[in-house]
């Protein structure tokens, strides 16, 4: 049994919840004109955080995979003005809304936005210099993290930075609570990856290079910068 194949198993030996892709789909596509507000009270801080772990350097390829309402991918494309900047939402309505929003603040940038897919991603091996990722995994089911972190290292390039936030694990307050959540929606809230992220991460070819975990409005995230082995 590989490295990964033996985190898989000890995932569904304690029974961790699952998430259907297609739910997770419609219930944000439902909340994507009111989702900003969630990302100023509680990500915003985690978001200029993973921008300078990341060092995007101005005429980057740049991806971020699951735009949502576009906080990260406008602070994206403000840091590589002249790069090309391409967002990924499973959401049509959220990554149609998202693209109205940069196509009004940036007009000049080049940016594109897709609704897809992050399982399979329509882009050619090897297209990006750095890829970024928020809040994306808790949602996921422990096979589809595996797929898209390796469709994540496929669009990328060798030495490639792969910048994530995850949910953090540090406050029990905030544990017990979200346990509750998850199990209520579990599509819009998932389950913590904090904790078990770094292993998966790691077997499927990522180097870490740089964490660090913060909280804003009692809400934690834990940023890590990985790199994509040559």
């Amino acid at each position: 049994m590989t490295n990964l194949e033996g985190i898989l198993e000890n995932w569904r030996t304690e029974r961790i919840p699952v998430t259907i892709a297609n739910r997770t789909r419609r219930i944000y596509s439902l909340v994507a004109g009111v989702y900003p507000v969630s990302s100023y009270l509680f990500h915003a801080k985690a978001h200029r955080i993973a921008l300078d772990f990341a060092a995007i350097k101005d005429g980057m390829n740049v991806l971020e995979v699951a735009v949502g309402s576009g906080e990260m991918f406008s602070r994206i494309a403000e840091r590589n003005s002249k790069g090309l900047n391409v967002g990924v939402d499973i959401s049509p309505e959220m990554a149609a809304m998202t693209m109205q929003r940069m196509r009004r603040e940036h007009p000049k940038i080049n940016c594109t936005i897709e609704a897809s897919d992050a399982r399979m991603m329509p882009f050619r091996d090897q297209s990006f210099d750095a890829v970024m990722c928020c809040y994306l995994l808790e949602l996921l089911a422990s096979n589809d993290i595996v797929r898209t972190l390796n469709e994540v290292k496929r669009v990328l390039k060798p030495g490639g930075t792969f910048t994530l936030i995850m949910i953090g694990q540090n406050r029990e307050y905030f544990n017990r609570a979200y346990r509750v959540a998850s199990k209520l929606v579990p599509a819009f809230w998932g389950q913590q990856m904090d904790k078990r992220g770094i292993e998966l991460l790691e077997a499927c070819g990522f180097t870490t290079e740089k964490e660090r975990t913060i909280t804003q409005t009692l809400y934690p995230s834990r940023i890590v910068l990985t790199r994509r082995h040559s």
